[in-house]
């Protein structure tokens, strides 16, 4: 099945967001997040589904997230609790975290093994990233607790989508100069040598 690059865009943004825009409109509607839970599940099933047949994988990280939708939600939905659906971001990106952090502890570069084949940058500047989007994650999966602890469930919905997602597209604007500056040096440095042909 061959998919343009618009449309694998657009497949990518259903993967990504799907689930959470599927579970705040059921909860617009309900105004239960239990309920609502039905919609994070389904639309967690389709996303991943549809990801899969229109490119035969599934990112690491879209993955993850599919999963513990379909987990958390499931669990909201069978104990009929709406506290699953609402610590499931705290353990999203507490897990997140630490895979991060513990990366850059024992010397490793899981975002470079992520995203290498996408951004060239020096082992420093990615270890660099990799400890800010791991501090990043951990304060999200903190906040995350105040907010549902502290605020209404309608509070905590809009919060959860797109109020996250906000947060993490401003975060990201931030690293840009980080990741132009030492893409460019990467650049600079490598021989002129083009790259072998990959599958």
């Amino acid at each position: 099945m061959t998919v343009s690059p618009k449309a694998k865009g657009w497949i990518r943004a259903a993967v990504d967001y799907g689930a959470p825009l599927s579970f705040m409109v059921a909860f617009l509607i309900t105004r239960d997040a239990v309920t609502a839970s039905w919609a994070l599940v389904g639309g967690a099933g389709v996303a991943l589904l549809v990801g899969y047949v229109a490119e035969r994988r599934i990112a690491p990280m879209p993955l993850i997230a599919g999963v513990a939708a379909l987990i958390f939600g499931g669990m909201t939905l069978i104990f009929h609790d709406e506290r699953f659906i609402k610590i499931k971001p705290t353990v999203l990106n507490l897990g997140f975290a630490a895979f991060l952090l513990g990366g850059v502890a024992t010397r490793r570069n899981p975002l470079k093994a992520l995203l290498g084949e996408t951004l060239r940058m020096p082992d420093e500047a990615w270890r660099t990233l990799t400890l800010r989007y791991g501090i990043f994650f951990l304060c999200a999966a903190v906040l995350n607790e105040a907010v549902w602890r502290t605020q209404s469930t309608y509070v905590w919905a809009w919060f959860r989508f797109p109020g996250l997602q906000i947060l993490a597209i401003l975060f990201s604007l931030t690293q840009a100069p980080l990741m132009m500056k030492h893409a460019k040096a990467a650049d600079e440095e490598a021989p002129a040598i083009p790259p072998p042909p990959t599958e």
